[in-house]
């Protein structure tokens, strides 16, 4: 290879920790080694990845992190050293995630559940199992744990070096002690990125930069939200009872005593810490560029109330002094989630940073941005790590409130739906204030505050977590019922809310669109755009508001996904694009009485003859001008109305006003899901970048008749996996929360997407993606819910109105019903 300076390469890679150049062999494996460069400022792993713990579990229950997880233990412990010749120190003890508490016990039988569809080696057990493999530990009051023997840990460096060999086998050019001093964008879209020792010209460009990864992006005017904090673990001197053993302990993970990790270092113990109060950030402007391999001092005082628990839990440690001290910055995004796939805004810079768990989770996340960057869509769905999901309110500021937040967070109970409050509210809705004093509970999406649901009749405004239906599905529940059989109001605001206009509007969303464009004004179509793969980027409702003016609404975390999509894919359009999303308020109004509700509050005529379903208009309320589309979520009748800002709080009392003599209810998200889970609506849970429209089964929203971005691709009807639409047998309180195993006949055949329990059909419903042989209509399945299999069969139509009958009812179809 030659040694001198290259000028030109397809990628550049800016960071050489176990991120950057896991890319690297990546990036080698899918095709483009020989055109990729890799620029690390001083060593290999000489950031955050050489002082990194090494660990690794299967105890996850993110469907798509444990198919990382799973990857990259399979590489650890044999494919890696096999391929490359380079020792990686694999240390397959296994280990324990151990639970004190009923509500700890509930998320061990989640993460069974899902572990169990990726087949994992996993299991449940009780202290007499735990004492007989950890003699060692003090189990007062442990329950149960959960038991997954192929864990275990790895050197950091070693992995690290492997792979980088391996990369270089593919021809992969890595370029130490040469620091990147800035990286911008030429006119012709080309990135130039300078370093100490010469400029390369790239196609794409990847910022791997760890703890200064943030201070990169700001080269290229991004705004790449992370904050470096510090973490600690000590390392013991040697333990006289682990000079006998003749094999290695499990890893404990004691998330509520320890708040961390406790593990054998050879001879050592190795105990690590998140503690839960009062963690350290550091460098929020600045990471000084000479900081190769740096470690802070300890600082006993902040983590010493875990430490002395450590101590009391592993009592052969508690006369050992520390014979190591490791107190390393490590970047977390402000939920906790890497930032992986493209960067807002611009074409061809790559985020591959703001990774907490860099050895745990790293490869497997790098061979899916390798395959994204290759191939133009990752295998599993990379919605949670996309780093489009933050918009421009995450300042500095707010990024370091969240990082604080997540490290506390980081050894709590994952409950679903958690709702992490730190730093909000930050984009309110003009309603929020008021929501809030009757009852609302927000959650925060995209930025926006966004109801989840009321609290009513005593019940206290907080978020009761659990992972069993409690007092929050109680009030959920009648929202449903005051929706299905009265009227609701709706504060969605946060969609994304995008106009499109300009003499070719029409013909770039036809391009980009499966389904067939609206073709009059005031015409509204539900459809899905692509990528070159075929598989989903996104679904968006499309209104004609004239020839050439469209009006697109989509899922608010979307929104920059969206605008990239459009922009990126733009040929020689004339188009204007503008986000209406932070200016515009949107309210939506379901139920058999919504005609009732709306024909109080304005003058057009509501009839099923003059304003048809899917169709658009505007009208006056109050007094103001809005935009009122005939369409509904929910599967009842009914109307989303968008408008400014301004007159949002006009809007909403004159309907509220108007709905009293109704019944009118508020209600919020959890509500808003049953009911499209009820009317078999494929949401965000199902349509991901991981499924074309065959696998999600809505082909009926695409056309054979046209051209469009991944068209081939998504029509092909060779199906690995199909979206299944299941009832799944009640047992109690207890539901699920997608990710689940489904069996057919006794084995394996899929996992679920999202599952919910009906309210207005008395029914646990789930969509799941599973084998084509074992999704006909009514298949006898069985899905594993809290680790125990519960009877399922596959549903040919809709739990809820299934001819689709009540969103066209006219007024005198309601009257009767």
């Amino acid at each position: 290879m030659t040694s001198e300076f290259p000028t030109h390469a397809r990628v550049v890679i800016v960071g050489g920790g176990v991120m950057g150049v896991g890319l690297a062999y990546h990036l080698g494996h899918e095709g483009w080694g020989a055109d990729t460069v890799l620029l690390e400022k001083a060593e290999l792993t000489s950031g955050s990845t050489w002082h990194a713990a090494g660990q690794i579990t299967h105890s996850t229950s993110s469907f798509g992190l444990g198919k990382c997880v799973d990857y990259n233990i399979d590489l650890y412990s044999g494919k890696l050293e096999s391929e490359t010749g380079q020792a990686v120190t694999w240390h397959g003890c296994g280990s324990f995630r151990l639970a004190y508490t009923e509500d700890e016990m509930d998320w061990l039988r989640h993460t069974l559940s899902v572990g169990r569809s990726l087949g994992f080696n996993i299991e449940l057990v009780g202290p007499e199992r735990i004492a007989e493999l950890h003699p060692f530990y003090n189990l007062d009051g442990v329950l149960g744990a959960l038991h997954t023997p192929d864990d275990g840990h790895v050197d950091p460096t070693n992995v690290t070096m492997a792979m980088a060999a391996g990369a270089r086998q593919k021809g992969v050019r890595i370029i130490r002690n040469c620091r990147a001093t800035n990286i911008t964008q030429s006119a012709n879209g080309e990135w130039i990125v300078e370093t100490e020792k010469g400029t390369i010209v790239c196609e794409h460009v990847v910022n791997a930069g760890g703890t200064y990864a943030r201070q990169m992006g700001e080269w290229s005017g991004l705004q790449l939200p992370m904050t470096s904090m510090t973490h600690h673990y000590f390392v013991t001197e040697p333990v006289p009872e682990f000079e006998g053993l003749d094999k290695e302990l499990p890893v404990i993970r004691d998330d509520k005593k320890v708040s961390g990790y406790i593990r054998m270092e050879q001879k050592r113990g190795l105990i690590g810490i998140y503690e839960k109060e009062n963690p350290n950030s550091v460098w929020h402007d600045h990471c000084p560029w000479d900081y190769e391999n740096w470690l802070f001092d300890a600082d006993y005082d902040r983590v010493m109330p875990w430490l002395e628990e450590s101590l009391n839990r592993m009592p052969i440690f508690a006369e050992l002094g520390i014979q190591r001290e490791v107190h390393g910055a490590i970047s977390h995004p402000p939920d906790g989630n890497p930032l992986i796939g493209p960067a807002p805004g611009v074409r061809n810079y790559w985020c591959c940073c703001g990774t907490q768990i860099g050895i745990g989770w790293g490869p497997g996340l790098t061979r899916e941005l390798a395959r994204w960057m290759v191939h133009g869509a990752a295998d599993i769905s990379m919605r949670e790590y996309d780093p489009r999901r933050f918009g421009t309110y995450a300042d500095k500021e707010w990024q370091v409130t969240k990082a604080h937040e997540d490290y506390c967070l980081r050894h709590e109970i994952p409950f679903p739906h958690f709702n992490r409050l730190a730093g909000r509210p930050i984009k309110p809705s003009p309603l929020h204030e008021h929501l809030k004093s009757k009852g609302a509970v927000h959650e925060e999406v995209y930025g926006f505050e966004r109801p989840r649901w009321f609290a009513r009749n005593g019940v206290l405004q907080q978020d009761n977590y659990s992972f069993r239906r409690n007092v929050v599905d109680e009030m959920v529940g009648r929202e449903v019922k005051a929706v299905r059989e009265r009227v609701g109001i709706m504060d969605v605001t946060a969609f994304t809310k995008v106009e499109l206009s300009g003499a070719d509007a029409y013909a770039l969303l036809d391009r980009l669109t499966a389904n067939r464009m609206p073709q009059k004004d005031g015409s509204i179509t539900l459809t899905h755009m692509l990528n070159r793969r075929g598989r989903i980027e996104l679904e968006t409702t499309i209104v004609r508001m004239a020839h050439d003016r469209y009006y697109l609404v989509c899922a608010a975390f979307f929104e920059q996904r969206l605008l990239d999509h459009l922009e990126h894919n733009r040929v020689d359009e004339e188009v204007t694009v503008n986000s209406l999303s932070a200016e515009w308020s949107a309210l939506s109004l379901n139920g058999p009485r919504s005609r009732d509700v709306l024909s109080a509050c304005t003058d057009a005529d509501l009839s099923n003859a003059s304003f048809r379903w899917l169709s658009a208009q505007e009208i006056k309320i109050a007094g103001h001008t809005v935009w009122a589309f005939r369409m509904s979520y929910a599967g009842e009748l009914g109307w989303e109305l968008h408008m400014p800002n301004a007159l949002c709080m006009d809007v909403y009392s004159a309907l509220h006003s108007a709905g009293q003599a109704h019944g009118i209810v508020d209600y919020g998200s959890f509500a808003m899901n049953v009911m499209r889970m009820e009317k078999g609506f494929k949401g965000a849970g199902e349509l991901t970048n991981e499924v074309t429209l065959a696998e999600a089964d809505v082909l009926r929203f695409a056309r054979t008749d046209k051209d469009y971005l991944g068209r081939d691709n998504t029509l092909n009807t060779n199906l690995p996996w199909v979206c299944a639409y299941l009832e799944i047998e009640p047992d109690g309180a207890i539901d699920g929360h997608g990710g689940e195993a489904v069996l057919f006949k006794g084995r394996v055949v899929g996992s679920t997407a999202s599952v919910v329990y009906g309210h207005s059909v008395g029914k646990i419903l789930a969509f799941a993606y599973i084998q084509p042989e074992a999704a006909n209509a009514d298949t006898e399945l069985q899905v594993v819910l809290h680790g125990t299999p519960r009877s399922a069969k596959v549903l040919a139509q809709p739990a809820y109105d299934p001819e689709s009958l009540i969103p066209r009812a006219d007024a005198a179809m309601e009257v009767a019903r």
